[in-house]
């Protein structure tokens, strides 16, 4: 498998890749923090603007890493997401569940309000909506992304990554109009083996991208 440099190289990779087939009108939607430094150098590539949709994975109470759900949020609705198999093999009631949305929750808001400030969102009605992340491992936040889009009546939703596993792209193809995944490599272990520097991404780094 080929590893990208890092996020922004990734992003121009995956850019290229979009506008070979360009989207009329699009909004590219950044996922954060990492989505986001990969969505600018693909809005740079399709001249479209840039915003961010804010998710959080809602993690294991006992393994924060291993996502058994998400949620995302367009203005005061939330979409909450459930990874099924994940809730069953760790035997996670839903109380525990609740606790875990709650606490990520008020870091979603947390984030929308220090990433747009008073900015108001580009509007998605009628447009072709490009949604980005750095990669998929189970496809849970980026599947309540695409529920959270979609309540704002997009003309058209193409989900792209760099890479991801091929069990989070076939999961999520039937739910938008286009997946497009640079890599999926069969023995996928997780997003950062795609990347020859994967370094955290701060805040201050997504809002100097979306002040732009």
């Amino acid at each position: 498998m080929q590893r990208f440099a890092d996020r922004r190289a990734a992003g121009r990779a995956l850019g290229e890749r979009l506008a070979l087939s360009a989207p009329a009108d699009p909004v590219v939607l950044g996922l954060p923090r990492g989505g986001v430094v990969v969505a600018a150098e693909v809005a740079a590539a399709l001249h479209a603007p840039l915003d961010v949709l804010v998710v959080r994975k809602l993690g294991l109470p006992w393994q924060p890493e291993l996502a058994m759900g998400a949620i995302a949020a367009v203005g005061d609705a939330v979409e909450t997401v459930q990874v099924a198999r994940v809730m069953a093999t760790a035997q996670v009631d839903q109380e525990s569940f609740a606790a875990v949305r709650g606490r990520e929750l008020d870091e979603l808001r947390r984030r929308e309000s220090a990433y747009r400030g008073d900015r108001p969102p580009v509007s998605l009605s009628g447009r072709d909506v490009v949604l980005v992340d750095d990669g998929l491992a189970t496809g849970a936040t980026m599947q309540a992304a695409v529920a959270a889009a979609r309540r704002l009546h997009p003309r058209r939703i193409t989900v792209a990554v760099p890479v991801g596993s091929p069990r989070a792209c076939e999961f999520l193809a039937p739910d938008v109009d286009e997946v497009v995944c640079l890599q999926a490599p069969r023995l996928f272990r997780a997003v950062g083996q795609a990347y020859a520097d994967f370094g955290q991404t701060t805040d201050d780094e997504v809002i100097r991208l979306l002040a732009r």
